[in-house]
């Protein structure tokens, strides 16, 4: 009897050796949404019934994006894949990935996308709204994302190369493109060429947990790294995150409705902003239903931020102009922002782009602005519109209304608090702020 126990011991110890380890997942973290709750719930999502685990030349050289897309095939359908941790992808493939479909992705790992940037101007993804492109494009039904890993854009090369020449295409590290019903939650995001997330035609989408960082390592700065840019989408929440970035930390582009933000710490930022919207002639740009709560912002130009482009042209850079555009900004709600350094506490302006306030008001935004609730914003602003903390401008009053600042607290280096530059607004809704007339547009 003994015998044969330790026969049997021995065949399973020497099955336990030869057979490989199944790499461990962590779990889908709990989707909880607090302390705002979205305008309508997310809806639910399956357990998943099989597992693919990726592999990886683990070389940092050899792409890998073909051993990802055939584990993302194999797990369609209610399935799970697996990118272990301590495992190194590279991508050096411009992925579609909108076939996706009831399925979680689980990046314990490093995923770096190449330096190749040749390449990446041909092949990746046209998006239509500006000159944005992506690496990939991740869309479908019920899609989550998670894991605790990390996604590199290689950064750096294009900062450098944009400093050379500002038309070339940077992709956008995180492209979600029209996906119905996702999470992306535990995701560390680094080193963008331009935006880290493209937000487009999406509904019912949350962002928890994601960490942001990647300033440039030469005397060329890492700009457009916007944090999240909505576009056609709706019902997409960002909470509990740090975004460390050189551009907007959120910022709501065209038909961007039902959207909840909350719980952000924003460092080096353009603020958390509506707009630019009324770029393109012939475009209705709607930016509704906006709630954005509980945001500490430091080291930035703006806390709370609506801008819009003027109703003639303008430019603002060689790559970025516009203006003559018409639609809405209504009912959006900033409730509670902490602010540090920080130009302007708030910024609301139609003349975006418009240097020139004199031409700015001859031709006055045809996008109007309703129904702003701008509250408890408070902290220090920095030196740079020192004795100035705040810009509340229209075009127009015929297309302005019911734009209503209250709580604020507001103080600048030299000690003056809460004096803004205002005009054509209605100066009974913004309680206690000192206002001031001006001559000139905004940046």
């Amino acid at each position: 009897m003994f015998l044969n126990w330790l026969l049997t011991f021995a065949a399973i110890s020497e099955a336990a050796i030869l057979q490989p380890q199944v790499p461990h997942s962590i779990g889908r973290p709990s989707l909880e949404i607090a302390p705002k709750q979205p305008n309508r719930p997310l809806p639910e999502s399956p357990a998943r019934n099989k597992t693919c685990v990726v592999q990886s030349h683990n070389d940092s050289v050899t792409d890998d994006s073909q051993y990802f897309l055939d584990a993302l095939h194999q797990c369609n359908n209610g399935g799970h894949v697996l990118l272990p941790a301590q495992s190194k992808y590279v991508i050096g493939t411009a992925l579609n990935l909108t076939f996706l479909n009831q399925i979680d992705i689980e990046l314990q790992g490093y995923l770096q996308f190449t330096n190749d940037t040749d390449y990446w101007q041909a092949n990746s993804f046209r998006q239509i709204f500006q000159n944005v492109t992506t690496f990939w494009q991740l869309g479908g039904n019920d899609v989550n994302f998670y894991g605790g890993g990390t996604i590199d854009g290689n950064g750096q090369v294009w900062y450098d190369l944009y400093a050379q020449n500002i038309y070339i295409l940077r992709p956008v590290l995180l492209g979600t493109i029209g996906l119905h019903t996702g999470s992306f939650t535990n995701l560390n995001l680094r080193y963008s060429p331009e935006y880290y997330n493209f937000v487009a035609n999406s509904t019912d989408v949350l962002f928890s947990g994601i960490s942001i960082s990647g300033f440039s390592k030469s005397n060329n700065t890492a700009k457009n790294t916007d944090g999240w840019d909505t576009y056609r989408s709706s019902n997409v929440i960002i909470q509990n995150s740090t975004i460390n970035n050189g551009d907007d930390c959120v910022s709501f582009k065209p038909n961007s409705t039902d959207m909840l933000v909350q719980n952000l710490h924003c460092n080096g930022s353009h603020g958390i902003s509506v707009g630019s919207l009324g770029q393109y002639v012939g475009e209705t740009d709607i930016v509704e239903n906006v709630y954005v709560y509980n945001i500490s912002m430091s080291n930035a130009t703006d806390g709370a931020r609506i801008k819009v482009w003027p109703g003639s042209p303008a430019e603002l850079s060689g790559d970025l102009q516009g203006g003559g555009g018409t639609g809405m900004v209504n009912n959006v709600t900033y409730d509670t922002i902490h602010i540090t350094n920080v130009d302007y506490a708030i910024e609301v302006t139609q003349c975006y782009g418009q240097s020139n306030l004199t031409l700015c008001n001859e031709y006055p935004s045809n996008l109007t602005i309703s129904n702003i609730l701008m509250s408890g914003v408070t902290g220090t602003t920095s030196k740079k519109y020192d004795p100035i903390s705040g810009y509340v401008v229209c075009s127009s009053e015929s297309v302005c209304s019911n734009i209503t600042v209250n709580g604020v607290d507001v103080t600048t280096p030299t000690g003056v608090t809460d004096e803004f530059t205002c005009g054509d607004v209605d100066e009974s809704l913004l309680t206690n702020i000192n206002c001031t007339s001006t001559n000139r547009g905004s940046n």
